[in-house]
């Protein structure tokens, strides 16, 4: 996606209905109104709007449960605001959200610590959910071409018959706060309300079935917010920021204003540490346990803010708005962010993703105006380019960490510790010689090596395709020779105790 000037080529305005008022449908209303097109912004939420970050963070937002929970604001994104709105980035930076300059956290071991071209790419956001979504709506809301109207809740779309049988969308149902319906017409309805988007239901009402691909993630997912306590310095940050333990993965997001999450994610069917981990005080525990997060959890340094939350029904989720031919279903509709394509929250891509693709979006309608079966085209095309690599990383990601926790449950069996060797069960199993490589290629590689850490910092936010980082003949041999000098080193540090030992630890 060029990061350029952006003007219209294909005529007059479109008049745009954009469906969600989160991150996705403000980055699309804010992407579309920068371009010059007329947007009407509708939010089933009637909730006013905050003051400042901290009342931001107690927003009723119950149409968006995850805004409780860490969320990452990838180098993808801070650059894409940086090159195109660079008004929001100065307001976030002014609201307490931070730059994170990767290069200046490479881990003391580095080889070569040396500046290089394009570190100025390497550099995410530290910033709440609810801090960035606060920001953006002020930002759309200062565009004259916005009406954001809140407490309206989209019903269904409205539609004419098109050429072969294809439906056009033409505008919306709409039910307000008081239960009184309205039609609002447009010229493009945009589906950006998230997972539970009733775009799906919307198109069967015409007769139109987008094939739904969707899996599981099987976890659930567990956060809880702290503040640093005044005087107090943030923990110097040059290690992991999470782990996958098997059992139990973690990780430790930073936030704006001084604040910063912890976020766990447990198997679905483990009862017996979920419903441990709901508990605060076992929340503590746990999060003391472990490397990453144990200083950011430490009584001297941080308080709690929040209670434990916890969010389940986590899928990857591609939803196919065109035919086997490549053609559109339907025209005059389309889908951006999690209504589109949404994938495991542990990741942290969505918000990064669903800005990405806003911006594909404002790119189409800007290059095809009222021709939507190109505009259509032209948006799904960069969609499949652009954003469905990372819905396939995630699955895949997904099924090695299930298989890995498989593995590590029948060594667990067989007396072996967590992150032993394989066994002679495992020594032929491709997927067991990854996460081998991994653990003992990738991970010291990327914590010596500067090239490889740059090639990781890349992948990791965004900056190069899913398979980018594996895929660089000299990266992979760096990592190789890694994995080879394995035995020459000590051993990979612990990044957590074994399941028996935390659940011990719980009930003590």
């Amino acid at each position: 996606m060029a990061d350029t000037d952006r003007t219209s080529t294909a005529g007059a305005p479109l008049h745009v209905v954009v469906v969600g008022a989160g991150v996705a449908g403000l980055g699309t209303a804010l992407a579309l109104a920068t371009s010059g097109q007329r947007v009407t912004l509708c939010e089933r939420d009637a909730t006013p709007m905050p003051g400042d970050p901290d009342a931001a963070f107690a927003w009723d937002r119950r149409g968006a449960p995850q805004v409780r929970h860490s969320h990452a604001l990838l180098a993808r994104l801070r650059n894409l605001l940086r090159d195109r709105h660079p008004e929001v980035l100065a307001a976030l930076l002014e609201a307490g959200a931070t730059e994170m300059v990767f290069c200046d956290m490479m881990p003391p071991e580095i080889d070569d610590p040396t500046p290089q071209p394009g570190d100025e790419d390497l550099v995410a956001l530290a910033c709440r959910r609810t801090t960035f979504e606060w920001v953006l709506r002020r930002a759309v809301l200062e565009h004259p071409e916005v009406d954001l109207r809140v407490g309206l809740a989209v019903d269904g779309v409205i539609a004419t018959d098109g050429e072969a049988g294809r439906p056009v969308v033409t505008g919306v149902r709409a039910t307000d706060a008081d239960g009184r319906t309205d039609t609002i017409a447009a010229d493009l309805v945009v589906a950006a309300a998230g997972r539970r988007s009733g775009a799906v239901r919307w198109l069967a009402e015409l007769g139109v079935e987008p094939e739904v691909v969707e899996e599981d993630t099987g976890i659930v997912y567990l956060s809880r917010f702290y503040r640093l306590l005044d005087g107090a310095t943030p923990p110097e940050q040059t290690g992991p920021i999470g782990a996958d333990l098997g059992y139990l993965k973690y990780a430790i997001f930073q936030g704006d204003n001084r604040t910063h999450s912890v976020t766990f994610a447990v198997r679905t069917r483990d009862d017996e540490l979920r419903s441990q981990l709901l508990d605060p005080s076992a929340f503590e525990v746990a999060a003391g346990l472990l490397p990453a997060t144990a200083p950011w959890v430490d009584p001297a340094i941080a308080t709690p803010i929040t209670e434990v939350h916890v969010m389940g029904g986590l899928l990857n989720r591609h939803i196919r708005f065109r035919d086997e031919a490549g053609e559109p279903l339907v025209l005059g509709l389309v889908a951006v962010g999690d209504a589109h394509t949404c994938s495991n929250p542990l990741y942290g891509r969505g918000c990064s993703l669903a800005m990405v693709q806003a911006e594909l979006l404002a790119d189409a309608v800007a290059g095809h105006g009222a021709d939507l079966h190109a505009l259509v085209t032209a948006y799904e095309d960069a969609s499949t380019t652009e954003i469905e690599p990372w819905y396939h990383a995630a699955v895949a990601q997904d099924r090695m960490a299930r298989d890995a926790a498989a593995r590590e449950r029948a060594r667990a069996e067989r007396g072996q510790e967590p992150g032993t060797d394989p066994g002679a069960d495992d020594e032929a199993d491709p997927g067991s010689f990854m996460a081998d490589v991994m653990r003992e290629g990738l991970l010291p590689a990327v914590r010596t090596d500067a090239v490889v850490f740059r090639a990781f910092i890349r992948a990791f936010n965004l900056l190069a395709t899913p398979d980018a980082l594996m895929a660089d003949a000299d990266v992979l041999n760096r990592v190789m020779r890694a994995y080879q000098e394995r035995d020459q080193r000590p051993p990979e540090p612990v990044l957590g105790p074994p399941r028996r030992d935390m659940l011990a630890a719980l009930a003590s």
